[in-house]
């Protein structure tokens, strides 16, 4: 029966997706980046969607509904009007976009009939934000929920809000472009150096090294908070409604500093900036959160949108929003709309009845392709590596894993199903002891080749979760930042300019996953949604005593994450990773042919051993 099969699609503007969903049940999720090892990947997802339809063991002829998660139509008419209330300054970003759009992205029934060799009558759109409401409440674990939607821009609409119950979505309110939290978080990471859409974690991460000492300026000049959390932007200061940069020369004399060239030296200057825009991105959200429960009376709360992946702003929001529950998406930007507009498809246009799941009904997110335990194809693509290796059973790999990790290794983990969503949740991370004073700088500058400021992520048994955070409620998809306890924080002051001596400087005695604000961002793992890790860390605690591993996910700087077993062995060859397991194989760093490589022999030795 074809009809309950349902292909949901996101693409051409960044983080291109697929997802199909089966009998109402999300069978396969996957990022075209993971396939194509292209960054935030835009292009049409023929990689995600084949993986999809091999994982549900069907071809497009059993496909019932194809659905876009955005209406391209309303999309054009917003540029249309945007282009004719700005003209003269708009001509140079309508010579640049106009093209693309009258030659294909307007047509997009057609282009996707083309892409795929499919008959038009199976292709449906769902608008941007309703994909982003369907994406957050159907996976939920709530009968009804309230819903807020926060990104830059779909159509026309850059927040929505509204009331999930049983199968219906029913969006009351948005907010309107070019009046957008998104795009004023996007701006200022393009302002401290930082690349759009992809730099925003980055902007985040910095922003406890500074003082919010700009958010005066930022709400007196730049926006005006309403009560109910929605924003008038200044347009004086901005170029995105008509230009091919999010700001302009008003903007950056308003701060007294041209924006920060990217690779440069940071500065306190991007510091403060950073912790000035987070400061008033936490009010807003706050205040918009708080709006939508006295409008809808909702005792929990969904959210997706690219802002809901502000980590920081959703702890806030938490502690002081006053819902009992709340539930991020774990694919949470436009990727999730491939998720969200099939579901749509399935409850609202299809009516199938809905129940919802306990916990949720996003299989703990492990919906990508998978690396097998033992697989023989992979074992001969080694060899010709020249890799050695052992084969343990997965509760000999769990306890092992546990004692090199207590030993001060960082070992990388590839097995399983790959996640859906940004983060890596334990089946493509590497891993490491919180309990190291040096692990985030080493991980940072030797494995990761990143920034080292930016922090990691800390796992916990679930069970264990309140012994070292004001937690109070799960969080298995890293979604929420929860304060450290005082009982385990080390009292410190940030003196000088030194970057690399304060990131060493302990705060606790879990320093690796400790942030300058003695906040963190929490995993919680339980034995239902990932029985591996939860025997690692298990095996880890009778070890030390302690229940919190580092986890960050398993890529270099400027790479997807980690997606098959040879991906994962290359990685592990080019950084200063001791250990990685790739499904039940376990490989020691010192016993392979070739040695590790530093950061300007990566890409000569990625392209010698393309397995692709």
């Amino acid at each position: 029966m074809k009809n309950n099969v349902v292909l949901g699609i996101s693409a051409f503007y960044h983080d291109s997706a697929a997802a199909v969903v089966k009998d109402g049940i999300i069978i396969a999720a996957a990022q075209e980046e993971r396939f194509t090892r292209v960054k935030g990947d835009p292009s049409f997802p023929h990689n995600a969607i084949n993986y999809c339809l091999r994982e549900c063991g069907i071809s497009l002829d059993d496909v019932g509904y194809i659905v876009f998660y955005e209406n391209s139509v309303d999309k054009f008419e917003r540029l249309l009007v945007t282009v004719h209330m700005t003209v003269p300054k708009s001509i140079t970003s309508f010579l640049s976009a106009f093209p693309k759009w009258l030659t294909g992205n307007l047509w997009m029934e057609n282009m996707i009939s083309k892409e795929l060799g499919v008959k038009k009558h199976k292709i449906l759109f769902c608008r941007h934000h309703m994909s982003h409401a369907a994406s957050a409440f159907y996976p939920s674990p709530f009968a009804e929920a309230a819903i807020l939607t926060v990104d830059g821009v779909g159509e026309w609409a850059t927040v929505t809000y509204g009331v999930g119950k049983g199968n219906k979505i029913q969006l009351e309110m948005e907010m309107t472009f070019p009046n957008s939290l998104g795009l004023l978080y996007s701006a200022f990471t393009y302002y401290t150096g930082f690349k759009i859409n992809s730099g925003e974690y980055k902007l985040m991460g910095l922003a406890p090294y500074g003082e919010p000492k700009y958010v005066d300026i930022i709400c007196k000049e730049l926006i005006h908070i309403n009560s109910d959390g929605t924003i008038a932007v200044n347009q004086k200061y901005f170029n995105y409604t008509f230009g091919l940069k999010t700001i302009n020369k008003n903007f950056e004399n308003l701060f007294g500093k041209a924006a920060r060239k990217p690779e440069s030296p940071i500065t306190q200057h991007e510091m403060d900036i950073a912790a000035s825009i987070q400061e008033v991105t936490n009010e807003i959200i706050l205040k918009m959160a708080l709006h939508v429960k006295k409008k809808t009376g909702c005792k929990n709360l969904v959210l997706a949108g690219g802002v809901a992946l502000n980590v920081v702003a959703m702890g806030n929001l938490l502690r002081n929003a006053d819902f009992d529950r709340i539930w991020i998406q774990p694919a949470a930007g436009d990727a999730g709309g491939a998720v969200g507009s099939a579901l749509y498809v399935w409850y609202e246009l299809l009516n199938k009845r809905r129940a919802s799941e306990p916990s949720d009904s996003m299989q703990g997110s492990f919906l990508g392709p998978k690396i097998l335990p033992n697989d023989e194809k992979e074992n001969e693509e080694f060899i010709a590596l020249g890799a050695e290796w052992v084969s343990l059973k997965e509760d000999e790999l769990a306890s092992r894993v546990a004692q090199l990790i207590a030993d001060g290794n960082v070992v990388g983990i590839a097995r399983g199903r790959m996640e859906w969503g940004p983060r890596a949740l334990g089946n493509r991370s590497i891993l490491g002891d919180a309990r190291d004073i040096e692990m985030q700088s080493r991980m940072n500058l030797k494995i990761k080749f990143r920034e080292s400021f930016r922090p990691f992520a800390p796992m916990v048994l679930c069970e264990d979760k309140d012994k070292y955070f004001d937690a109070g409620i799960e969080s298995p998809y890293m979604l929420l930042t929860f304060p450290v306890l005082k009982s385990h924080r080390i009292p410190f002051v940030k003196e000088g300019a030194d970057m690399l001596k304060i990131i060493n400087s302990p705060r606790s005695d879990i320093p690796a996953v400790t942030h300058l604000d003695y906040s963190a961002r929490v995993q919680t793992v339980d034995a239902a949604r990932h029985p591996f890790m939860y025997s690692v860390i298990n095996n880890f605690k009778s070890l030390t005593g302690c229940s919190v591993i580092v986890n960050t996910s398993f890529n270099v700087r400027g790479e997807p994450i980690v997606n098959t077993a040879a991906e994962a062995y290359r990685c592990f060859m080019a950084t200063d990773m001791d250990y990685v397991v790739i499904g039940n194989r376990l490989f020691e760093k010192s016993k392979q042919k070739y040695r590790a490589l530093n950061e300007e022999e990566q890409k000569t030795w990625l392209r010698r051993f393309d397995l692709d």
